[in-house]
């Protein structure tokens, strides 16, 4: 179990957060809005109770857009740097928080993947590529 609170913040630093209680649920989502939003083949998100998680400081640097037909979704983003923040769901029962945001081990790992059917044409599973510690001189 984690040590609490739970912090994270974006990159400039100027935005950061915690949650005190329960991290929930911890999932891959392979989404359409997930990959835009992330620019990645899946988003990494934590969802956690609203009750459990407050911003610790600049939350005036916090931007949110809400995506007008999803029943859910929204995303948050720091005004300054443009990194992905907690966002709370439209239906205001759970904080999604990117995990690539926290600060530290969170000391629970993902257990599933969501909308893996319309994963992007192009992903591989990571398990399959060649795995180096640094940038590689030349690709291989």
């Amino acid at each position: 179990m984690s040590q609490y609170p739970v912090s994270g913040r974006c990159l400039c630093k100027k935005v950061s957060y915690a949650i005190k209680g329960d991290l929930g649920i911890f999932q891959y989502c392979h989404c359409s809005r997930c990959r835009k939003f992330t620019g990645s083949a899946f988003a990494a998100n934590l969802l956690v109770s609203p009750a459990d998680f407050q911003w610790t400081s600049g939350e005036e640097f916090v931007g949110r857009y809400e995506f007008e037909d999803a029943k859910h979704f929204a995303t948050s983003f720091c005004k300054q740097c443009g990194s992905s923040l907690p966002w709370l769901g439209k239906s205001g029962r759970a904080v999604v928080v990117p995990a690539g945001s926290l600060e530290g081990d969170p000391e629970i790992r993902p257990f599933q993947n969501i909308f893996y059917g319309s994963r992007a044409v192009w992903y591989q599973e990571p398990g399959v590529l060649p795995a180096y510690e640094e940038l590689p001189l030349k690709p291989q």
